[in-house]
């Protein structure tokens, strides 16, 4: 999968995953504020949807191609953990940063790969898969960010994927912004608050 990797020095990975139509250069800025000393590994989606990059198919918009979405999220898992081959880092210290799309396969990865990632910070996430056998998800944390006014993900959606998470072990902290489906500075900012108390 095409990427980008730059080595840290705290031992954490972060796996930055774009949403619609972005790059594996995306979230690199937003990467450097939420731990400027973990190693980066960016990806870019192997989908294209009328030229834009994603991660997976859709059948519409909110409808997830359900095959591909499984074909795709084990692709995404086994590039990873050659990655950590690759480029010697901890594979159980892989911290996901996604966004709309990219939160999506991130979760995706949460409830069909056992202990593929550490923690995930999502941004205007939805359910993966309301149908998973979802593993155990006991000492993984998650951050959820999610907006009041967003249209392509409802309030319900973040709401139900935190109560499947918790149901499975994972400590879950959901935070509520008065905006849209765009990922603001001060959701970054509560991002960034969390991962600092999840690793002190």
């Amino acid at each position: 999968m095409q990427h980008i990797f730059e080595h840290g020095t705290n031992g954490r990975t972060l796996l930055l995953l774009h949403g619609t139509g972005g790059t594996e250069r995306d979230l690199i800025g937003l990467a450097k504020k939420i731990d400027e000393n973990a190693n980066i590994l960016s990806v870019r989606g192997n989908v294209l949807e009328n030229g834009m990059p994603r991660f997976f198919r859709r059948v519409a918009e909110g409808v997830f191609d359900m095959e591909d979405l499984f074909f795709r999220t084990k692709e995404l898992h086994d590039f990873v953990q050659q990655a950590s081959v690759d480029y010697q880092f901890d594979h159980n210290q892989i911290i996901a940063i996604g966004y709309s799309n990219g939160a999506n396969i991130a979760g995706s990865l949460l409830f069909h790969h056992e202990k593929s990632l550490r923690a995930a910070i999502l941004h205007h996430p939805m359910v993966p898969n309301r149908d998973a056998q979802i593993p155990s998800l006991q000492h993984v944390d998650v951050w959820i960010g999610a907006g009041t006014n967003d249209f392509m993900c409802p309030a319900q959606e973040s709401e139900q994927l935190e109560q499947m998470l918790k149901a499975h072990g994972a400590n879950v902290e959901t935070a509520w912004f008065h905006d849209g489906h765009q990922l603001t500075m001060p959701e970054v900012q509560a991002a960034k608050a969390w991962y600092t108390g999840i690793f002190k």
